[in-house]
């Protein structure tokens, strides 16, 4: 949560998948965490599993907002980490990917000419999958065109049309679904999100990863053990991707209950980052609502090799978790589960099956533990995003620079009482290694931004 964020500890309070609860994960998402040696590895082949396997969930979508925009599941992300940080073994997500790319191909190299990109989103029909662990290979391709990789990626998580008009002609790529994986220093990501202003730095999940690991003696055997997981996964996709691809469009939805418990996390944690970073961070809070309802969109699809209720709710909840009607209204009563399992997907050669309804007028809903997880997921990748967003805001040289303190500021301002005084808040910064100055300064912020009013002189009231 919000509430935990202490960066001056390192690495501990960004970590992600300590935090949850391992036996509500789909299983290839756990059986792909088990290639992990480090907590930092946990976090990169989690962020690395989601980001790849939501290039192979086509046809599922959700509405979101007043508009009721169509969003799919397609996530891009990038793994901000030094050296020898253990960010290679993203690599094996892309091992899964190959599975399904042998067959239908969906991957497009990250060394790639802005036009190479283009050409390739194109003839794959405005969906692909672009992982790149070398970041100085897309450094080197965009230096002379990061502007413009920046605007097409941007519009490709958004789904919006990508058009071209060149003298060899014009061309128009509609409703692109683009996912990516990419790995690199802060170097290479600040060529690609040049500010916080940016529209991309929104759009783009990033998971910063501090320090690096001791050398590593493990070895895997070429006879089955961890090499074979990344293939046994990416088996289970491509299964899951040939169910979506002949059912036509789907969608897919949150719950009621978990569209207000959405919305008030919106509310309320978030806003405390807001209110410590500022205006210009608060479209990565509203648009991490998107995220977590894709993420959770993915680990719903990777239960399709499970068992015969993989895509189906939690049938102990007031609500039933498959509903009928294309339109969301609120107020909207579901007609009820379907009362029997005929879309069942047949046993799978390895004794697990899918569920995969294919009427247009069914409406698939989230099941409790995968949104519980997407919301942590979340919550988390906020704290990234600050930590990189400081990083931007501080124009950093470093591959990987010291996260600026925006947790001093926050634990100054959760020990101060609801009403304190100047001197009150001046010694507390002090005692947190903070000066005079940035003390007051921080306070004036505070008021500024809603968070504290001035009750008499000298004398503040924090805001309920």
């Amino acid at each position: 949560m919000i509430k935990d964020l202490n960066l001056r500890e390192g690495q501990e309070d960004l970590r992600i998948v300590e935090h949850l609860d391992m036996q509500k994960l789909p299983e290839s998402v756990q059986e792909m965490l088990s290639l992990a040696a480090t907590p930092e590895e946990q976090d990169i082949i989690l962020m690395a599993t989601i980001a790849a396997a939501s290039a192979c969930v086509p046809n599922l979508y959700f509405h979101y907002g007043p508009t009721g925009k169509k969003y799919y599941a397609n996530l891009q992300c990038f793994i901000l980490a030094a050296a020898a940080s253990g960010k290679g073994i993203a690599n094996q997500a892309l091992e899964m990917v190959r599975v399904i790319d042998d067959q239908y191909p969906m991957l497009i190299a990250g060394d790639s000419t802005l036009a190479a990109f283009y050409k390739a989103l194109e003839e794959q029909g405005g969906c692909g999958y672009m992982h790149e662990s070398e970041g100085s290979v897309i450094t080197d391709i965009w230096r002379n065109a990061a502007a413009n990789y920046n605007t097409a990626l941007r519009k490709a998580a958004e789904h919006e049309t990508i058009s071209r008009n060149r003298v060899k002609g014009a061309s128009e790529i509609r409703n692109p679904r683009l996912s990516m994986l990419l790995t690199g220093t802060f170097g290479q990501y600040k060529a690609l999100v040049p500010s916080v202003e940016n529209g991309y730095f929104s759009r783009l999940l990033t998971v910063v990863i501090r320090g690096t690991n001791p050398f590593d003696k493990r070895y895997v055997s070429s006879k089955g053990g961890q090499s074979a997981v990344p293939k046994i996964v990416g088996q289970r996709l491509l299964r899951t991707y040939e169910r979506l691809m002949e059912g036509g469009e789907q969608e897919w939805s949150l719950t009621e209950a978990q569209k207000e418990r959405l919305g008030e996390h919106l509310e309320t944690e978030y806003g405390t980052l807001i209110g410590l970073l500022g205006d210009n961070f608060h479209s990565a809070v509203v648009r991490m609502a998107v995220q977590i309802e894709r993420i959770a969109m993915v680990l719903s699809a990777m239960r399709g090799g499970e068992n015969p209720h993989s895509m189906r709710g939690n049938e102990h909840t007031e609500n039933p978790h498959i509903m009928r009607g294309n339109e969301h209204t609120e107020g909207r009563i579901p007609s009820g589960i379907m009362e029997e399992e005929r879309k069942r997907g047949a046993a799978n050669e390895d004794g697990m099956s899918g569920y995969y309804p294919d009427a247009k007028n069914e409406i698939i809903l989230c099941r409790d533990e995968d949104y519980e997880t997407a919301e942590m997921i979340g919550n988390k990748m906020l704290l990234h995003m600050a930590a990189a967003y400081r990083m931007i805001d501080g124009d950093a040289q470093e591959c990987v620079p010291e996260i600026k303190p925006i947790d001093q500021r926050k634990v100054v301002f959760e020990q101060l009482k609801e009403a304190y005084a100047l001197g009150e808040l001046i010694q507390e910064a002090k005692s947190q290694g903070v000066s005079r100055s940035s003390a007051i300064r921080w306070n004036n912020e505070w008021i500024e931004r809603g968070m504290v009013t001035k009750e008499n002189h000298g004398i503040y009231r924090k805001v309920a």
